[in-house]
C-alpha cells in the first residue's frame, strides 16, 4: 500500500535515538539561552549570534530526518498565514489580562536602540534577532512541539509512524502545559498552542504551522520595535 503523503518516513530501525534530530536543536537553544542569563548585558548581541549559528547549524544537519514532512500545499499555507495573523493580537490580548507568575521569570528585554550606539552593529544585531525570531525559532519549535512531542506523547513506542497532525487529547494537554511554563506569557502560550494544534489537525501540515508561527513572531518583533515594549523581546 502506498504511504499517506502526510506520513513521515520511518527512521532506520537500527537507530536507537530517532527522536534526536527533533530534539537536539531545541536542547541547544535552551542551554544557550540559559547561559545568556549569566552573561553581562553588553555581550548579549554576541551571545545571541553564537546561539543563532549553533542552532541553525543543528537544524540544517537534523533536517534530513524531518524535511520530508514540510510539504507545500496551497490551502494549508493560506490557513497558516491566516493563523499567523491572528496569533499576535491573540497573544497580546490574552497576556494583557493574565497575572504574571514570578517563577517563570522574564525575557531579556534587551533594547538595541539604547544598548548599541553604533548604527551598523545595531542593524546587524536586529537582522540576526529577526532571523532567529521569524525563521529559526518557528522551525525549531514546530519541529519539536508539533512534529515530535505531540506524536511522542500520543504513542511513545511508535510515534514516528503516526502521520503529522495525529495526536491525542492527553498529548495536547501535555504540550499545552509544557509550552505554557516555558514562556513568561504562560496563558497566551497555551492559547497559541491550541491555535497551532487546531491548524495542524485541520491541515496535517507542519509547514503551515511553521509559517503561522513565523508570521506571528515577525509581527511581534515589529510590534516591539514600533512600541518599545521590550518585555516581549
Amino acid at each position: 500500500m502506498e504511504p499517506s503523503p502526510n506520513t513521515p518516513p520511518e527512521p532506520d530501525a537500527t537507530k536507537a535515538t530517532p527522536w534526536l534530530p527533533y530534539v537536539l536543536p531545541m536542547l541547544l537553544f535552551l542551554v544557550a539561552t540559559q547561559g545568556e542569563s549569566y552573561l553581562p548585558k553588553s555581550v548579549y548581541p554576541v551571545a545571541y549570534a553564537v546561539k543563532a549559528v549553533i542552532v541553525t547549524a543543528a537544524l540544517a544537519v537534523c533536517a534530513r530526518t524531518w524535511r520530508k514532512e514540510l510539504r507545500f500545499e496551497g490551502k494549508a499555507i493560506a490557513l497558516g498565514i491566516v493563523a499567523g495573523l491572528i496569533g499576535l493580537p491573540l497573544w497580546l490580548g490574552v497576556d494583557a489580562i493574565t497575572p504574571p507568575l514570578a517563577f517563570l521569570g522574564t525575557r531579556t528585554a534587551y533594547n538595541p536602540l539604547v544598548e548599541i550606539p553604533d548604527a551598523t552593529l545595531r542593524t546587524v544585531f536586529l537582522a540576526t534577532r529577526f532571523f532567529g525570531l521569524a525563521i529559526m525559532v518557528p522551525i525549531m519549535e514546530e519541529v519539536f512541539w508539533r512534529s515530535f512531542l505531540l506524536r511522542y506523547a500520543t504513542d511513545q513506542d511508535r510515534w514516528y509512524t503516526l502521520p503529522v497532525g495525529t495526536f491525542s487529547l492527553a498529548a495536547l494537554a501535555i504540550v499545552c502545559a509544557l509550552f505554557g511554563v516555558s514562556h513568561p506569557e504562560y496563558l497566551a502560550a497555551i492559547v497559541f498552542t491550541l491555535l497551532m494544534a487546531g491548524l495542524l489537525r485541520l491541515t496535517k501540515s507542519l509547514l503551515a504551522c511553521i509559517i503561522a508561527h513565523g508570521i506571528t513572531n515577525l509581527a511581534l518583533g515589529i510590534y516591539v520595535l514600533l512600541t518599545g515594549n521590550w518585555k516581549y523581546w
